[in-house]
């Protein structure tokens, strides 16, 4: 008897009938989505443009080089600071205001020096020292605004004008900027770390990436044996950890000082400092008893829908092998993503730094009717407000181009998120394609068509742009929507309306749920199309329809293959990142000479575990799952069906 999920509903449609006749993709296409292709055409052009008005109107060493408060660059030849190369903010808070990223000017009063501060001192602990001696005044001026001299002036007052910053600690520089908290010091370092291991840590991903392909490849004659020794492995390298974790936190819990916690100690730079405390290995120990049990409750209730996984993913295995060209085909993807993310960078940056230097009136006094008003460096402002000095406020001007700079910004993002998701429906487009060649084909390899990833990729860019364009439309305008919704939020963090607040944060979790939702059926829509050649809108109907057929099938099969692929991955990223911990904390005695001296060992070890190769990801897979259904045949004989294809 049939189970209530596998009855077809009349909501969604009759199942497909087997057609012994169907040899994969069909070749007799027309082009789908005629009006939205001409449409995409027409944006791309745009975006040439808008990126070529850009360039006209913008400086990049706006950018590259710091300018100050008066619009001047520091430490360029030919400028007052030309002998003053780094650029000092009295507030580098303010920096946090996201408007920043719009016309690249922090809120804050900003001067060229010639070097950073060496010491802790503020204006008030000055003001005081200086009734005794003008040595600390001499040195703090060094970091007020060019020809301030009155040491004795209210500190109320100094900090009102912006004179002087309110304090000065020991710094260096980054990228010609001050770094002075110590999250910037923990950057700089980390930064310090990447730039002494990134050959090692080339070296660990390539050695990752072997490994992932050839446990790619071996799944497809022993899958069975393969997945089964990974599942039992990580088990097994969980309860060590298990049992490590609880010989720490007995040992530690014997010591002096074991009822010292994470919140007494703070925040901490050195990380090898939470590692004596036995909370520290407690919060492991439950983590790791938490995975251990859940690994093993889904090995006990779902062990069959293991078994039909693990005959889907030889049967991707048998793909892949047949049609290696798959495998490399994320690099086209990741040129392709690459080109477009350099020309959004480019774009933004010629954008955000377009216009001339803007001058306002900073009025000492508030009833000054020319306050915030355009106003001429070379003029004395003073003459008609007492005290009030014309500065430099912005890059900006009063033409059109400039008055919706804003705007041209918000279609840069919005633009690079479409051709992001086109460039990404391609390549999902274009190996559903493959592999749905690979799984019509009778006799393999003889029935497999010659080059069949290059043929997909003709037909989906020949027949498909219109439709993977509006799919990818779809979705770029939803997070087009979640990036208004932050931009909002932190526009709001200081807002006491509780009630914004949530509807805010209710928004974006409704935003991210739907997301997610287009992800998954546009997904599904590219499989249909890659196989049929129909519009978008027709394709994504049929899959949802299909999926909703059998959506039992497709959580749990689906889950499970995810499950089984992580193993793998953990595995794997787990094996090389034990190697690589035993590498840089130099405890391989043969190759300890050429190991380099970092400050913290976990910047390559994260590396590795985040970075994890493209090659083992289950983008090769993912496409059997609505193949395999298509043929209306019951996923629980999944395992006989894929020797017999």
């Amino acid at each position: 008897m049939a189970r209530k999920s596998d009855v077809p509903s009349p909501y969604y449609g009759e199942p497909s009938k087997f057609d012994p006749t169907f040899r994969g993709p069909i070749s007799n296409r027309s082009c789908t989505d005629v009006f939205c292709c001409v449409i995409f055409i027409i944006v791309i052009l745009g975006y040439i443009a808008l990126g070529t008005v850009a360039w006209l109107h913008g400086d990049p060493r706006k950018v590259i080089y710091p300018t100050d408060s008066y619009g001047q660059f520091c430490g360029q030849k030919g400028t007052p600071n030309a002998k003053k190369s780094i650029l000092f903010y009295f507030n580098i808070l303010k920096c946090a205001n996201p408007a920043v990223l719009i016309n690249l000017q922090c809120p804050t009063t900003q001067m060229c020096v010639s070097k950073c501060p060496d010491r802790f001192a503020t204006y008030t602990d000055m003001q005081l020292q200086y009734q005794i001696t003008a040595a600390p005044w001499e040195y703090y001026r060094l970091f007020c605004k060019p020809g301030f001299n009155n040491p004795t002036k209210p500190v109320a007052q100094v900090l009102r004008d912006e004179d002087c910053p309110s304090m000065i600690v020991p710094s260096r520089p980054f990228l010609q900027r001050f770094t002075k908290t110590p999250t910037h010091e923990v950057g700089m370092k980390i930064v310090e770390d990447y730039a002494a291991s990134w050959n090692w840590i080339l070296i660990g991903l390539v050695i990752a990436l072997v490994v992932s392909l050839i446990f790619i490849l071996l799944l497809r004659f022993t899958a069975g044996l393969l997945l089964w020794f990974t599942i039992i492995a990580v088990i097994l390298v969980i309860a060590y950890g298990i049992w490590h974790c609880y010989l720490e936190f007995s040992l530690l819990r014997q010591q002096p000082g074991a009822d010292v916690t994470i919140v007494d100690i703070g925040f901490q730079t050195d990380v090898t400092v939470y590692l004596h405390l036995s909370q520290t290995w407690l919060i492991f120990l439950i983590a790791l008893c938490t995975i251990e049990a859940s690994i093993l409750i889904i090995l006990i209730f779902l062990r069959k829908r293991v078994w039909i996984a693990i005959a889907l993913l030889r049967e991707g295995s048998k793909a892949v092998s047949y049609i290696m060209s798959t495998l490399f085909y994320p690099i086209i993807t990741f040129l392709l993503l690459a080109i477009c993310i350099s020309y959004f960078s480019v774009t933004s940056v010629f954008l955000a730094s377009s216009g001339d230097a803007i001058y306002k009136v900073m009025a000492a006094e508030p009833n000054c009717m020319y306050a915030n008003t355009t106003c001429d460096p070379e003029t004395n402002v003073s003459k008609t407000c007492p005290g009030a000095q014309c500065t430099f406020a912005f890059y900006g001007g009063e033409t059109p181009y400039h008055r919706y700079l804003f705007i041209l910004q918000l279609s840069n993002l919005l633009i690079f998120l479409w051709l992001v998701n086109f460039i990404i429906a391609l390549g999902q487009c274009t190996l559903a394609g493959a592999f749905a060649s690979y799984y019509w084909a009778r006799r393999k390899p003889q029935d497999i068509p010659t080059c069949p990833l290059f043929s997909s990729f003709s037909r989906a860019i020949r027949y498909h742009t219109g439709s993977l364009a509006f799919g990818a439309l779809i979705l770029a305008l939803v997070q087009m929507a979640r990036v208004i919704l932050e931009y909002l939020d932190s526009k709001l963090k200081g807002a006491s309306n509780v009630a914004a607040r949530f509807l805010l944060c209710c928004l974006k979790c409704c935003f991210w749920c739907l997301e997610r939702f287009i992800k998954f059926m546009n997904r599904n829509a590219y499989i249909m199309i890659a196989i049929y050649g129909k519009c978008f809108c027709t394709s994504a109907r049929d899959a949802f329809c299909l999926l909703m057929r059998n959506v039992v099938r497709v959580a749990v099969l689906d889950r499970v293959t995810d499950f089984l692929l992580f193993l793998g991955k953990v595995l794997i990223a787990g094996s090389v990142g034990v190697i690589a911990f035993f590498f840089f904390t130099h405890k391989i005695p043969i190759v300890q000479e050429d190991v380099p001296t970092l400050h913290y060992y976990w910047v390559p070890l994260l590396e590795y575990t985040c970075s994890y190769p493209w090659i083992f990801s289950r983008s090769q897979y993912q496409r059997f799952d609505l193949l395999f259904l298509h043929r209306g045949c019951s996923l629980a004989l999944l395992h006989v069906l894929s020797e017999h294809l």
